[in-house]
């Protein structure tokens, strides 16, 4: 059931956050996936990192499933995305993954030793 209320809810804050913003710019955007000129070196490399991302935390919120070996992945991808980042210039990317880097770097270690 709170599979369901948790759906539920995600429906009703995305639906709310799609109107305030318009559904035809939402629409829009996610249209750039679409377009060859979209993926270019970066754009891919943070497409990947933030899957990545979300093979370690969607088990672990959803199924209470920590696959540790994963962060093999997010330590190299971290590290891509905040190159990525410089071309777009935007630092929360690259504190944030600077944060990944760490926090993988200890799990790891952690696991390993």
């Amino acid at each position: 059931m709170e599979y369901i209320y948790g759906i539920g809810l995600a429906l009703i804050v995305t639906l709310f956050v799609y109107l305030k913003i318009g559904l035809t710019r939402i629409r829009d955007s996610y249209a750039l996936w679409f377009k060859p000129g979209y993926w270019v070196n970066y754009n891919v490399v943070e497409f990947w990192a933030w899957m990545a991302k979300a093979i370690i935390i969607l088990p672990g919120l959803v199924w209470h499933v920590h696959i540790w070996q994963f962060h093999f992945i997010t330590l190299f991808t971290s590290g891509l995305l905040i190159w990525a980042s410089e071309k777009k210039l935007l630092p929360t990317f690259v504190a944030f993954n600077t944060l990944w880097i760490f926090i993988s770097s200890l799990v790891i270690v952690r696991n390993l030793l």
